[in-house]
């Protein structure tokens, strides 16, 4: 069984060895996340080559996605590198302050605090660890008292409580960011705390401007994580072309109790709305540490797949984890058994629903097709990728494979659910086409004598969004089931 699921990981210290890299890709690694929040323009750019080096060795397609920083939303440093803050103790955060902090204040790296909250607030640090309650803000000045007390060690995050921080989703860090990611024309590009359209498509000019030279274009993602962004999703999805469910500073803002149902309504959207989506943090948390994951995770991987995630993340597990490579192989297992146990309900999908452009027709029916007569695979000839994505947001037993002459497309579908992406020459002829492709999965050992196929293609061959023609064949002893 091909696992539809697919596996995104974070690049670190623990993982940008070439050997364990390698070891990461064959364990079924599909996407390698460059974060930007660590390292320096250089350090990305030479781990994105290695990533592409080591890809083409094991003639594996992988996807490259570019994770912007955002705000920096953090108290300063200390004198000690941390201290110890004790419930009803008073505590200042101070936009002015810049020698180190101590037991009774620290500095901010967000000066605009100060304006951002009143008395009453709750401000939540270290992934919402600590607790404090705004007491009055004088100047700039934020006075609080401490209502659940712990360690807070340097440059550790804030969260406001419901949301509410102005920070705006793009710094000057950023926009430097996004033409390092598209000088290595990264397939994705992660934004980092989008409220809501606007910062996606400003995000997206950006890009498009910087990667006007090679006429590159990445994918861009909108990273779910402020609770401003929730009222907004469907329009954050309008301008995006999939989401990631953050659900390290999103639960901070919301609440934990919140976050599940939050999950499940963000990736039923995206799905509904033809995007893709990921979801993201401390999935396999305890295997940073221990060489078996918890059941409680366990079930939350099982659970996002059962949801229908296109892809499920991980973070400090494979960045700087003691056991990145076992993480992704029980990660690769949980989503294989998950898979097996899924329900495929093509009818439903259809009930009520209208399609308005001939090639959406064309993959809907495709899937249909091929769910009834039970094909072994459904082949998709695509230039940009769109047919296989709108096939890949319905559960389906039967696999896809987007045959592409576009590089970018081929590893932008690395991400798309239940898409196996493959290279193929331009051919500008049909049935020349539909006889390589068929040539194509019959030597991987994908398709034998005998089995029948749903191939999708567009008429003439190579027009982007042109995809009008479906076919159902039976592959004959001499691959002759196109004729």
């Amino acid at each position: 069984m091909t696992r539809a699921t697919k596996i995104v990981a974070t690049l670190g210290p623990a993982s940008s060895d070439p050997d364990v890299l390698e070891r990461l890709l064959r364990a079924g690694v599909d996407v390698v996340r460059l974060n930007f929040s660590h390292g320096s323009a250089e350090d990305h750019i030479a781990r994105a080559r290695l990533v592409r080096s080591v890809a083409e060795k094991l003639g594996k397609t992988v996807a490259l996605m570019a994770d912007l920083q955002g705000p920096k939303i953090r108290v300063g440093k200390f004198v000690a590198g941390k201290v110890m803050l004790e419930p009803g103790a008073d505590f200042i955060l101070d936009a002015r302050r810049s020698e180190p902090g101590d037991i009774h204040g620290v500095g901010l790296d967000y000066k605009e605090l100060p304006r951002d909250v009143r008395p009453g607030d709750t401000l939540l640090l270290n992934d919402g660890l600590i607790k404090l309650t705004v007491e009055a803000v004088r100047g700039e000045q934020v006075h609080t008292r401490v209502v659940l007390g712990g360690e807070l060690s340097n440059n550790k995050g804030i969260n406001k409580a419901g949301g509410g921080l102005t920070a705006p989703a793009l710094t000057a860090k950023d926009m430097e960011d996004i033409k390092t990611a598209v000088a290595f024309q990264c397939e994705y590009l992660a934004v980092s705390f989008p409220k809501n359209a606007t910062d996606m498509e400003m995000a997206r000019q950006l890009a498009n401007v910087a990667g006007e030279a090679t006429r590159h274009r990445p994918a861009m993602i909108a990273k779910i994580e402020r609770s401003e962004a929730i009222p907004h999703l469907a329009e954050i999805l309008r301008a995006s072309d999939g989401i990631m469910v953050a659900r390290g500073d999103l639960a901070v803002e919301v609440g934990n109790a919140a976050v599940p149902a939050l999950q499940k309504k963000m990736i039923r959207m995206a799905r509904e709305m033809d995007k893709v989506v990921i979801t993201a943090t401390q999935m396999m948390e305890s295997m940073i540490l221990a060489p078996v994951p918890t059941r409680a995770e366990v079930s939350d991987v099982a659970n996002a797949v059962l949801d229908g995630t296109d892809a499920v993340m991980l973070s400090a597990e494979t960045a700087t984890g003691k056991y990145p490579v076992e993480t992704v192989e029980q990660m690769h297992q949980i989503a294989l058994e998950a898979e097996r146990a899924e329900d495929v309900s093509i009818e439903t999908d259809f009930t009520n629903k209208r399609f308005g452009r001939i090639d959406q027709s064309i993959a809907m029916g495709a899937l249909f097709t091929a769910h009834h007569l039970g094909c072994k695979a459904i082949v998709a000839l695509t230039e940009s990728g769109s047919t296989p994505l709108w096939m890949s947001r319905h559960n389906i037993k039967v696999p896809i494979y987007g045959l592409t002459s576009q590089v970018q497309s081929q590893r932008r579908m690395a991400l798309y659910r239940n898409v196996q992406p493959l290279l193929m020459l331009p051919l500008v002829e049909r049935e020349e086409a539909l006889a390589k492709a068929e040539a194509m999965l019959v030597e991987m050992g994908v398709l034998m004598p005998g089995d029948t196929y749903a191939i999708t293609c567009g008429e003439p061959m190579g027009t982007p969004g042109g995809t009008n023609m479906l076919k159902v064949c039976e592959v004959r002893a001499n691959h002759s089931g196109w004729a």
